[in-house]
């Protein structure tokens, strides 16, 4: 092997164990199966195709010719059945498609057992047999190559969104597949170049199918972080919505009517929040939702019961005793904060400017007794009468209500 032959594939064995490590950081990150079948992807296809190359017995010339042999007639179908298996993981398995489910899973089988009766016959047969090995082996490993192929058409079809680009990555695999073999039989004719466009193909291959791995798992891991949300909580703010919200306001109410003090309800309503969305697209109003949750649990603190009542009507209720700040500087720095300009990216992924425009209102009471959708109800109503211009907040902001609400 010459110089510059051996520069190439260790070029290529450099990348293979870049994408490696980043896979292993992706596992110690995440710990999900996914991130795990991604790091064996490229270890196990990874090695059959430096394997291939013939660059270990470049670099250990010690090495049995038999293990040689063994390895590169099963190593490469075994690395296509376990790449067939991901690949109808990847795609969604039975819960998406049953017939990909079965043909990728029983294809993955047939190809294991192809790999075992490889490696079975290699470990007997003449050393001068083995270029028929190898070209059978070869024929075996264009069998997952193809059905990756009908697989990947398939799901395109049914609208999974990467599957193109995974059908893109399917064409360099059957690139990468046959040059590795034609350097693995060693056929005459082909010069340093075809060797150079192998490799960058096969890094390529490697690169597309781990990022479409890795943008998978992230989409199945928030997928589960909203199947495992707490009841009850907004699925873009977590903050406490529906049901939740009116148990966390009558538990306030209930321990300030122990502690003998006083509740102040606010209700922010953001008049304007679907301003945007013919201009910037339907995805802005989670962007403004979550920008304003984080100001409004800033400014009035982490003792306060922060809900969303509706997506237009944030909550705040606090209480007024010797240990908390008095309520009208809270609610000062609270309608300083959230009216602030604030900027979220369209769907054509550039800077827009949202001004809020803010309706609050204010209750004070005495929670003995008191409903809560009574005094949140009444809130509401007193911010929609009141879209707040910026100006300093009055006493006829804060109302106080008696004991018990009609």
């Amino acid at each position: 092997m010459s110089i510059s032959e051996i520069a190439v594939w260790s070029a290529m064995l450099g990348g293979l164990l870049t994408l490696a490590a980043l896979a292993l950081a992706d596992v110690l990150d995440s710990r999900t199966r996914g991130s795990v079948r991604n790091l064996f992807f490229v270890l196990i296809t990874g090695t059959s195709c430096v394997v291939m190359t013939g660059l270990p017995e470049v670099f250990f010339p010690a090495l049995p010719e038999r293990l040689m042999m063994v390895l590169k007639a099963s190593l490469g179908p075994t690395a296509g059945a376990r790449a067939l298996y991901f690949l109808g993981n990847w795609l969604g398995g039975v819960r998406e498609d049953a017939l990909m489910h079965r043909l990728t899973t029983w294809g993955s089988a047939v190809l294991m057992l192809a790999s075992l009766s490889l490696a079975a016959v290699a470990t007997q047969a003449p050393l001068e047999h083995f270029r028929p090995l190898l070209w059978t082996a070869a024929g075996v490993n264009l069998v997952p190559v193809l059905l990756a192929f009908l697989a990947v058409v398939r799901a395109t079809k049914l609208g999974d969104p990467l599957a193109r680009w995974m059908l893109l990555a399917v064409g360099f695999l059957a690139l990468m597949t046959t040059g590795l073999y034609l350097r693995g039989l060693e056929v005459s004719g082909l010069g340093l170049g075809v060797w150079v466009l192998t490799a960058a193909v096969t890094l390529v291959y490697f690169l597309m199918a781990s990022v479409l791995g890795l943008l998978r798992n992230r989409h199945n891991r928030e997928l589960s972080r909203l199947s495992r949300l707490q009841q009850g909580a907004d699925s873009a703010t977590g903050l406490p919505t529906g049901s939740a919200l009116i148990a966390q306001v009558e538990h306030a109410f209930w321990r300030t009517t122990r502690q003998h003090g006083e509740c102040t309800v606010v209700c922010l309503y953001v008049s304007n929040l679907y301003e945007l969305a013919e201009t910037a697209g339907p995805g802005v109003e989670g962007q403004i939702l979550v920008t304003l949750a984080a100001r409004i649990r800033r400014a009035a603190g982490f003792r306060c019961v922060v809900g969303l009542y509706h997506p237009r009507c944030f909550v705040v209720v606090t209480t007024a005793d010797r240990h908390q700040p008095p309520v009208a500087e809270m609610l000062v720095h609270l309608r300083s904060a959230v009216s602030h300009p604030l900027t979220v990216m369209d769907e054509k992924k550039t800077r827009q400017l949202f001004r809020p425009r803010l309706g609050l209102g204010v209750v004070t009471l005495d929670p003995e007794g008191v409903s809560p959708m009574d005094v949140l109800n009444d809130a509401e109503r007193h911010a929609l009468a009141k879209v707040l211009m910026p100006s300093r907040l009055t006493e006829n902001d804060i109302e106080t209500v008696p004991m018990q609400l009609s």
